[in-house]
């Protein structure tokens, strides 16, 4: 990728110095696009003001010079529920369909940090996700998925330390090197705290679980992205479009400062940073939201952290479509509703994307709602043209001003969240958990007074049958149970003494906790034994007062 910050290129010589070079490395998916009536079709159209050419800092119009062009975004459909055994079957069968990465959902006792077993766990085993119990369980869930050659994606953040040591342990057992294997962990525990609830530990250990887990995969998993900083979570607790993207790119600051005072340099672990957005339903404010992401996240890292590898500049990043614009009435409808999500992310130029099912307002996913999920993204790709032009409305009065605007608002945002100490006191304050709360009020007030249309909800309503839900089968809950029963019964209770003492003295002290919770995972020690030694600690967060102000 080019710098140019002391003169902007020219359409033409990015051609020739930028583009060319880089289809000349990796062959662009034909020889001469062109629409179905024969018009050829430039690489890209319009001009940069910003110099933020494809590949070129502060990379408004794209993170790689031939973008899709080049190859399609990873079609990375979110699955898991029940137990490992269904979630295999599920996975299995995206990767049959086209499916391009994996990516894991997780139950709630698992996000938190509780075996199935706890009382505390008891109501949400494999609900809304894959129960882990302990390395049986992933065993299971990666069965015949060879982990060197697919990308695995996992939505964990408090206990990502544990899920990511666990992998890890896997593919030693299956003579995999770690060096090879390659995923992303999100791991963004601030935005826990802010919108989501699934959190442990207070923010500052949480944080040093964190970097911990980033300097320990510099070392042994370098191919790892090792954090998937999020918005998408934010957007959906009901914030606004700019919202999203102060207080997730102020989160993402906190992160790399974090590292930094861990004695990481930048450039070290910038270039493995990944970021995670919502895709909306307004085509125009979402496309600008990308753009505004990159040009911002650039300008950080290069102005205020000095990185001066150009990967740390890049803003590389996942979308999934808006699963709280998902109605339960008229459920059909949602299909529209995701195709226009999904043709944002695309025309803003995401990385990866994750399509939500039509029937994810009343349940999880029927395995058809789910393929047909799946086909949008493959018929965007394939069929509609809008990848064969990198960033086709760029250069439109309307998406410009908008880029600008969004990016305007969203930095005095986070300039409010600096004068509130930084996005750790921020959350402690319940400052961003306010800002969010009164957006989000404000949202479900326009749709209640009908200032705000919402087809099929709040007009052209009509009289329905209750849709066919797809329900997992609970008998799963038994192999569940099982598995945790066996891991008990089979390991060396002399091992997990040993593994689970190590781990408390070093939570005790300063070293990196990840080699002593990869030899409790190798120990079989289970995830809810390694969150209780970390909380005995650590402590438990307690949330703030959200009425104060």
């Amino acid at each position: 990728m080019a710098d140019t910050p002391s003169s902007q290129s020219s359409r033409e010589e990015w051609l020739q110095n930028t583009h060319a070079p880089a289809a000349a490395r990796r062959p662009e998916r034909s020889s001469a696009f062109e629409t179905p009536s024969e018009i050829p079709l430039d690489p890209i159209y319009g001009d940069a003001p910003d110099g933020g050419w494809p590949g070129e800092y502060p990379f408004t119009r794209g993170v790689q010079p031939t973008m899709y062009r080049g190859r399609f975004w990873t079609m990375r459909q979110y699955a898991g529920f029940s137990s490992a055994r269904a979630t295999n079957e599920r996975f299995k069968l995206l990767l049959k369909q086209g499916q391009t990465g994996l990516s894991t959902a997780f139950d709630l006792p698992t996000q938190l940090g509780f075996d199935s077993d706890d009382p505390l766990a008891a109501a949400e085993v494999g609900k809304v996700g894959v129960p882990i119990n302990s390395i049986l369980d992933l065993r299971r869930l990666f069965q015949d998925i060879p982990l060197d050659q697919v990308s695995v994606s996992m939505t964990i953040n408090a206990t990502a330390a544990y899920v990511l040591a666990g992998v890890v342990a896997l593919a030693k057992e299956n003579n995999i090197d770690p060096a090879k294997l390659r995923g992303t962990v999100q791991n963004d525990i601030l935005k826990e705290y802010a919108a989501r609830g699934n959190y442990r530990y207070p923010a500052q250990p949480s944080m040093r679980l964190v970097t911990d887990l980033m300097a320990w995969c510099k070392q042994h998993v370098p191919l790892w992205n090792t954090i998937s900083i999020s918005g998408y979570h934010i957007r959906e607790a009901g914030s606004t479009a700019v919202q999203e993207l102060g207080f997730t790119l102020a989160n993402g600051r906190a992160y790399v400062r974090a590292a930094v005072e861990a004695g990481l340099q930048v450039d070290e672990f910038a270039p493995r940073l990944s970021f995670f957005f919502n895709a909306h339903n307004n085509l125009f404010e979402e496309v600008a939201k990308f753009r505004a992401a990159r040009r911002m996240w650039a300008r950080i890292m290069r102005e205020e952290f000095k990185a001066k590898d150009p990967r740390s500049w890049t803003l590389r990043f996942h979308t999934q479509t808006a699963g709280s614009m998902l109605t339960s009435q008229q459920p059909e409808n949602n299909v529209v509703r995701v195709t226009v999500q999904a043709l944002a992310a695309v025309l803003g130029g995401t990385q990866s994307l994750h399509t939500n099912s039509r029937d994810e307002a009343l349940g999880l996913p029927s395995a058809d709602s789910a393929q047909l999920a799946l086909r949008t993204q493959q018929i965007l790709a394939n069929e509609s043209g809008v990848a064969d032009v990198i960033d086709p409305l760029g250069g439109s009065p309307l998406i410009e001003s908008l880029t600008d605007e969004l990016e305007s608002r969203a930095l005095d945002l986070m300039a409010q969240v600096e004068a509130k100490g930084g996005p750790v006191a921020a959350v402690e304050d319940g400052f961003v958990q306010r800002e969010i709360l009164s957006s989000a009020l404000a949202w479900q007030k326009s749709v209640e007074s009908k200032e705000r249309t919402v087809v099929g909800v709040n007009a052209f309503t009509v009289d329905e049958e209750p849709p066919e839900i797809f329900r997992p089968d609970p008998g799963e809950r038994a192999a569940v149970f099982a598995s945790l029963d066996r891991v008990r019964a089979e390991r060396d209770p002399a091992q997990v003494e040993v593994a689970l003492r190590v781990l408390e003295e070093t939570a005790r002290g300063t070293g990196n906790l990840m080699d002593p919770i990869l030899a409790a995972v190798e120990a079989r020690v289970t995830l809810g034994e390694v969150s209780g030694t970390l909380e005995k600690v650590f402590g438990r967060f307690q949330p703030p007062d959200m009425l104060c102000s």
